[in-house]
């Protein structure tokens, strides 16, 4: 009696499913992630076991390192530019709409008002060049003078009328005022440190956090 043969079936799989799904979640992770902006200059933040997170948004930050520089920045791109319009009103200072344009793209700036427009009309690499931003002026005032008390307290109104604007559109939940945050290099003075500290205090901001770095809790 003759053997029977069985039909032997393909072994191959046909791949391009899985192909158009790995190029799906590849262009997804491009299109939403965010790339890291060159920094004006290093910060090695001071270390703590604490596992607090920042927030992603509504946050100014203050930048402090490089002996003593001082950068301030919000991290929404329409805060940034209402924060411009109501410094531009302060000091003087006119813009035009590239300089808003290119001023909503930097994270934070690090120069005092009068060498601002030239600043925002260099190449975005050359902004970070060694002596190009030597710091937002800072003293014990409250005066236009005191460039980091004007930069907070107009990014906190911008941040409010911002919100404000933004409360009819569906799913917005109010984040409540500007939050602030200190990030200092680890080896800063004293005196650097405690100027931001006082001109946060001027306007009543007693509530703040420091950014630091995580570090194994001791044993």
């Amino acid at each position: 009696m003759g053997k029977a043969k069985i039909k032997r079936a393909s072994t191959s799989i046909d791949m391009t499913a899985m192909c158009d799904v790995s190029f799906l979640l590849l262009s997804f992770f491009v299109m939403t992630s965010t790339a890291k902006q060159p920094e004006a200059f290093e910060v090695d933040t001071p270390a703590s076991t604490t596992k607090d997170k920042l927030p992603d948004s509504n946050v100014g930050i203050i930048t402090v390192g490089d002996k003593g520089k001082i950068f301030f920045g919000a991290t929404d791109r329409d805060v940034r530019v209402k924060t411009l319009e109501k410094m531009s009103s302060r000091y003087g200072v006119n813009f035009s709409q590239q300089d808003y344009d290119q001023f909503a793209l930097m994270e934070n700036v690090g120069t005092p008002m009068k060498a601002i427009k030239q600043v925002l009309a260099m190449e975005p690499s050359k902004r970070l060049e060694p002596g190009v931003q030597n710091g937002i002026p800072v003293d014990s005032t409250e005066t236009l003078s005191n460039e980091l008390y004007q930069w907070i307290q107009t990014a906190r109104l911008a941040a409010e009328e911002v919100n404000k604007a933004k409360e009819g559109e569906k799913d917005f939940v109010y984040p409540g005022p500007l939050k602030i945050a200190i990030r200092a290099d680890a080896t800063e003075k004293y005196p650097s440190i405690n100027a931001v500290i006082e001109t946060l205090r001027n306007q009543k901001q007693n509530k703040f956090s420091f950014i630091t770095g995580l570090r194994a809790e001791d044993k």
